[in-house]
């Protein structure tokens, strides 16, 4: 495995805007971190001026119900954080504190675009230390109804094998592979848009979802076509924008994945279900240390594994 050090963003980046679901401004820093810091929220602006700290990691994990939510309401949640998490991601970005002084992300355009710029103006720099990988060491597969998810070793970085099949015509059945980098990230993936329909937009905002949705952030979908004047970016928008999603629900892993993801109508709830089949048994999985000519032993690995799943407070 080539040797490859862990990264951060060379200075801050502010960033503001809307929530896609609770549809309130937000304000939204992104702070260099040290090396195994990790991603970070810092949740501020809270009741009697609180602030929580919370792990970008599976364990946080509290809803997935049309956006990954960390964190829980009674003491301080971030909803809606897997365009951002996807950029970085994406971008190879391994240490941030994103502090944030409302309850969601931007939406911004609806796709990661704005959040790879932004990066991308600043700059990444190498930290001093490796990376550690997680190498998938055997098929694990999860089912919800027809829908189902599998990830199986592959030695030669991360691949993702997305189909979605949608009883409409705009959509139908749409299949990509991708094999992530950040300059295909960029390319391919990093533009396509998160995506609606019109007829369940009363439901969803009696449910309190998509308060913030319009066409400046959201590919509509009516009876006879996409509502957007510009329309698609892309003729299979729909599945790269399902990639765009795995890729940050997966990055909640804790570090880098060495393995293949195939998904068949998935979205974050069975994203993170991968995560938690994944992580269940220790025989799934192991942690490499991208140091020179070195893997992690058994005793060090068992102590790397805890780092993986840290306690959520």
């Amino acid at each position: 495995m080539k040797a490859s050090r862990q990264t951060t963003l060379r200075s801050p980046i502010v960033i503001t805007g809307n929530g896609v679901h609770g549809g309130q401004p937000v304000r939204m820093t992104l702070h260099p971190a040290p090396a195994f810091n990790g991603v970070t929220f810092l949740r501020t602006n809270l009741a009697n001026g609180h602030e929580r700290l919370l792990e970008a990691r599976h364990l946080a994990v509290s809803a997935t119900a049309l956006c990954t939510v960390i964190g829980d309401e009674e003491t301080g949640s971030v909803a809606t954080i897997e365009h951002v998490m996807s950029a970085l991601a994406g971008l190879g970005v391994d240490n941030v504190c994103i502090e944030i002084d409302g309850p969601e992300v931007p939406i911004l355009d609806g796709s990661a675009a704005e959040y790879v710029d932004a990066i991308e103006q600043v700059g990444v720099v190498e930290q001093a230390a490796f990376r550690r990988v997680i190498r998938v060491l055997r098929p694990v597969r999860v089912e919800m109804g027809r829908a189902f998810a599998e990830m199986r070793p592959y030695e030669r970085g991360f691949r993702l094998d997305v189909e979605i099949d949608f009883d409409t015509a705009v959509i139908g059945r749409q299949r990509m592979v991708f094999d992530l980098s950040p300059a295909a990230y960029r390319r391919e993936i990093s533009r396509a848009r998160t995506f609606g329909f019109m007829r369940d937009v009363e439901a969803l905002w009696k449910a309190g979802f998509a308060r913030g949705a319009s066409l400046d952030n959201t590919v509509a979908l009516g009876d006879d076509g996409v509502l957007n004047p510009e329309g698609t970016r892309w003729p299979d928008e729909f599945v790269r924008h399902k990639i765009l999603d795995a890729v940050g629900d997966l990055s909640l892993a804790g570090g880098q994945i060495l393995g293949a993801y195939h998904s068949f109508c998935g979205g974050h709830r069975l994203n993170f279900m991968m995560l938690e089949a994944l992580f269940a048994d220790r025989a799934n999985y192991a942690i490499i240390d991208t140091a020179p000519r070195r893997e992690v032993g058994h005793a060090e690995a068992a102590v790397a594994a805890a780092a993986f799943a840290p306690t959520i407070n």
